[in-house]
């Protein structure tokens, strides 16, 4: 595909990440809420969203350094949270493992969930992309989430407790997840595997943070396989 191609899918990357800006706002400014009141400072607080830039492992690595739990626990947890990360890099090699490393590079510190959901709903509707289409999406839906997030980050910093409770700013986690994962589930085993996910959760819910969801997805994962694999040899 030509430069004008490309250039026609970032716009319609950026149009697709426009939406998530009613989350991430809010989602961003709670972080730099929640960072002031455990005792970071400004630098600290932007540098965790500038180089983390995960929201929900932000949040478990708050929580835990809040109950003054160790510092390798904390690592590790925040991790196991963004074990996710490493499903969506697989899931988009197929699409982007043959760019040159600086572009994946880039792609990989910009892999968010809202980058991911976006794209890859995007690449199984138009399969005929060629790679600079795809990477060209990838950067445009980046473009108006990520700028946000930092800007966001240092408004709830600098604002703080003056920011009022009535907000209600929290709301911002679950709807994220709740507003991406809907248009995934277009299979049964991506039905199978959201059910276990989800029915493990809560019963492993009094576990050490971040061990009930590491375990919670990877039960989910062998379900998808074995579904899509029944699924395949009936067919």
């Amino acid at each position: 595909m030509g430069a004008t191609t490309a250039k026609s899918a970032f716009g319609q990357g950026v149009l697709l990440g426009l939406p998530f800006i009613l989350v991430i706002v809010p989602f961003g400014a709670l972080f730099g809420v929640v960072a002031t009141e455990a005792g970071l400072n400004l630098w600290a607080t932007m540098g965790f969203s500038a180089l983390v830039i995960a929201g929900a492992a932000q949040f478990t690595a708050l929580s835990l350094m809040g109950e003054d739990a160790a510092t390798w626990l904390v690592i590790v947890t925040a991790l196991a949270v963004n074990l996710r990360m490493a499903m969506y890099s697989a899931a988009l090699v197929p699409h982007l493992g043959a760019a040159p490393l600086g572009q994946r590079a880039c792609a990989a510190y910009l892999l968010v969930d809202q980058t991911f959901a976006a794209a890859s709903a995007t690449y199984d509707q138009r399969p005929e992309m060629d790679l600079r289409a795809k990477l060209a999406l990838f950067f445009g839906i980046a473009t108006p989430i990520v700028p946000l997030w930092y800007v966001s980050s240092l408004a709830g910093a600098l604002l703080g407790a003056s920011i009022p409770e009535a907000w209600a700013l929290d709301f911002a986690l679950p709807l994220t997840f709740i507003a991406m994962l809907g248009p995934m589930l277009r299979t049964l085993a991506h039905v199978g595997a959201a059910l276990v996910s989800i029915a493990l959760s809560l019963a492993f819910a009094g576990l050490p943070a971040g061990v009930g969801l590491l375990l919670a997805g990877g039960a989910a994962m062998v379900t998808g396989a074995l579904i899509e694999t029944w699924s395949e040899r009936r067919a």
